[in-house]
């Protein structure tokens, strides 16, 4: 009898070790992350919002676990992404680009959605409105300031005629983005000339077909484009012609100027609303950020010696300068 004891003793024991050790409690937060292809804004927002949570007190395979997965680019594959975390019944989904929200937006009905980098929100059908998020989507907007980097390149060149505008059709955010710079550009009285790629091989041969024909190219924050901005920012340079983009990343990897948020702080506010949601806020409650103001002037200082250009004292002087 008291072998059997023991032994009984043994085995309590052994199962609450068990339930002590490995493995996730009933209070770990499931979150799903997914991007949609790798290039330096998006990288850079996910790896700002890793480091957010942490400083937020968030520990992964401790009181949260995440599953990252990445589409690379391919609309099948984020599908395929959006119908296996259907089925793992998560707390929240961060979805990085406008693509890749789209892609998880039927989850919504039972799981928060926070997305990053979608430049129009309410255009992509996320929600029907920024200040109150009603389809249990809200996050972070990369929105382009259009007219401000406009204004700077004709800071830069105030004699343009025509500028080139080199965008991926297929994605919504560039589509918002262009219509709106075309009409303020009609404002300003420059033509505009279109090049449209549907993959990232195609985006050097779009960029040399517009130099030969404008003063300037100018592409919005365009996840194909960005995949492709060293090969495109060295086809511009060699040509001479300015290239003016949509995000800072752009510049870094060799276009020459814009004006526009910091990706890393993107990032970190998306971490601030995950935050905000896994602890109980609504959706509703939590308006989409969107950065509009106080926005930083980035130039590459290789591209613009590249270029054989001179910057105005009104571009270098200005206390939200920096250099890439």
């Amino acid at each position: 009898m008291k072998s059997f004891k023991a032994l009984l003793s043994v085995a309590l024991v052994s199962s609450m070790l068990v339930g002590c050790g490995s493995g996730t409690s009933s209070n770990t937060k499931k979150v799903g992350i997914i991007q949609l292809v790798d290039h330096t804004s998006l990288n850079t927002i996910k790896k700002a919002f890793d480091g957010e949570m942490k400083k937020l007190g968030y520990k992964d395979g401790d009181n949260i676990e995440y599953t990252f997965k990445n589409g690379q680019g391919d609309s099948n594959t984020l599908a395929s992404i959006a119908n296996d975390f259907q089925g793992k019944n998560m707390d929240a989904v961060v979805a990085i680009a406008t693509p890749a929200a789209q892609a998880v937006a039927k989850l919504a009905n039972k799981t928060p959605i926070i997305f990053s980098a979608v430049s129009d929100p309410v255009g992509a059908k996320l929600t029907s409105s920024l200040t109150k998020p009603d389809k249990n989507m809200t996050g972070t907007s990369d929105e382009v300031q259009v007219n401000q980097i406009i204004d700077k390149a004709l800071e830069v060149q105030p004699d343009m005629k025509t500028i080139g505008l080199l965008y991926n059709k297929g994605e919504t955010n560039s589509v918002t983005n262009i219509k709106n710079v075309k009409a303020y550009l009609a404002k300003k009285g420059i033509k505009s000339e279109e090049a449209t790629v549907a993959s990232v091989n195609e985006v050097q041969s779009a960029v040399n077909a517009l130099a030969s024909k404008c003063d300037a190219i100018f592409s919005p924050n365009d996840n194909t484009v960005a995949s492709a901005m060293s090969v495109a920012g060295v086809a511009a340079a060699k040509a001479k012609i300015p290239y003016y983009v949509g995000a800072d990343s752009m510049v870094k990897d060799g276009g020459l100027l814009t004006v526009g948020i910091d990706y890393e702080e993107l990032g970190k506010e998306t971490a601030r609303m995950t935050d905000k949601v896994l602890k109980g806020k609504k959706v509703a409650d939590l308006p989409v950020k969107v950065y509009k103001s106080n926005l930083n002037i980035y130039v590459n200082k290789k591209t613009v010696e590249q270029d054989g250009i001179k910057l105005p004292d009104s571009i270098t002087k200005d206390k939200k300068y920096i250099e890439m």
